[in-house]
């Protein structure tokens, strides 16, 4: 019998078992996971520690799920080596794992740079997986001053999860602005001012260089004091399974739009891998959960036989900080790159919708009334429908399927109103 193995075991795994199991009832899944705990909504661990959420709740999947789909779950195993010639995996406790068809759901890892002093910190962590946050958990107190090196969505994330637990919360980056990977300077500052409303102490466009024990050294010179270090700098694609067997890597795994890697029968889907952007017409790694799954999926049916094809992946964001609801996606291009843009502002809310060369590239909502049936922008984008096909006008200035002809409304929203 052909023996299928997924290392990994997040959202992408998932799709990717879901996927074989279209195709193939019969042959046998093992899922390699370094986590010790089935798969999990990891964006709910801020939730977690607001009260907002329980570890039941977190579950991605049904407690029955391995079982009902076959697979056997290696929890607490790491893949070190993979052998493409004879087509085995070595674990770290050497193990060998014979594959026919392998898919690489590695995600990625927090990226720590050589701070000085860095470990004399008795209490810092991570904040991208569940043991990192009941880690966290146990360390804090309501008395506890946190830095969160960090302005990302992690950082962020993190910060709202710990704001009622904690004395303090301040958040630096070397960035000038909160969220700089999605959000412009006027976005981020509405953002930061929210934030701060709610209590979060920003250091921007400044960071911590060294470290000693319960104090940080500021590149801008100022000294902080912290009982708690959270290490939110950014992530780096787990890759290195494949380059060590010469595989083609860039920042991730690159992928065709069949989610094949550069090897025979080596597959690779979710946060590891580098793959076609259609806003962008061009290879990024799309780090978001919903490309995970569709990712993962698309690899699973072509591991066991079938045919598909993900060719839509655009990267997209949905947050919300404190009650503020933001969602982005797609391109923004400037008027240098010959793109135009629409925006509504309020106080509370803005709207920015960018177009180029008569397509719908991307946009940036803040605020909840905004962000409502902001899918339709959303399929815009993703469908590349030309602007005058379409009512834009109206699309402008509310997200209706009424700005779309008859025919567009039954092909993209099945006929809905």
């Amino acid at each position: 019998m052909a023996q299928y193995v997924i290392i990994g075991n997040g959202v992408a795994a998932i799709g990717c078992i879901e996927g074989i199991r279209k195709e193939d009832t019969q042959n046998k899944i093992v899922v390699i996971s370094e986590e010790t705990h089935p798969v999990y909504c990891r964006p709910l661990i801020s939730y977690y520690l607001e009260g907002k959420t329980d570890l039941e709740k977190m579950a991605y999947r049904n407690p029955n799920f391995y079982d009902e789909m076959n697979c056997e779950v290696l929890y607490g195993r790491k893949a070190v080596r993979i052998d493409n010639t004879t087509k085995q995996i070595t674990l770290d406790d050497e193990t060998i794992i014979p594959y026919n068809k392998l898919c690489i759901a590695t995600g990625s890892s927090p990226f720590v740079p050589p701070f000085a002093g860095l470990e004399t910190v008795e209490h810092k962590y991570s904040f991208m997986t569940l043991d990192n946050m009941l880690e966290l958990e146990s360390a804090i107190s309501t008395d506890s001053k946190v830095l969160i090196v960090g302005a990302g969505l992690i950082g962020l994330k993190c910060a709202e999860g710990l704001k009622d637990r904690v004395l303090s919360i301040t958040v630096c980056d070397l960035a000038d602005r909160v969220l700089s990977s999605i959000l412009d300077s006027d976005c981020a500052s509405m953002m930061q001012k929210h934030l701060e409303s709610n209590g979060i102490q920003f250091m921007l466009g400044d960071s911590a260089v060294s470290f000693d024990k319960n104090t940080a050294l500021m590149k801008s010179g100022k000294i902080v004091n912290f009982d708690i270090l959270v290490l939110a700098v950014g992530v780096r694609a787990n890759t290195s399974l494949l380059s060590e067997i010469s595989g083609k890597v860039n920042r991730g795994i690159l992928i065709n739009n069949k989610m094949e890697a550069s090897i025979p029968d080596i597959y690779a889907a979710g946060d590891c891998t580098e793959g076609e952007d259609i806003s962008y017409n061009g290879k990024r790694v799309l780090a978001i959960l919903p490309n995970a799954y569709m990712q993962g999926n698309c690899a699973g049916i072509n591991m066991a036989g079938g045919t598909a094809v993900f060719d839509r992946a655009i990267p997209m964001n949905s947050i919300g900080f404190f009650g503020l609801h933001t969602m982005t996606a797609g391109s923004y291009y400037t008027a240098d790159e010959g793109g135009e843009l629409y925006e509504e502002k309020t106080e509370n809310t803005l709207k920015r919708l960018f177009t180029r060369d008569g397509y719908l590239t991307g946009f940036i909502l803040i605020g909840n009334s905004v962000t409502n049936r902001a899918g339709i922008y959303t399929s815009l984008i993703r469908e590349h429908i030309p602007l005058n096909s379409i009512n834009f006008e109206t699309l402008k200035k509310s997200a209706c399927t009424t700005a779309f002809s008859q025919e567009k409304r039954n092909h993209i929203f099945g006929g809905v109103v």
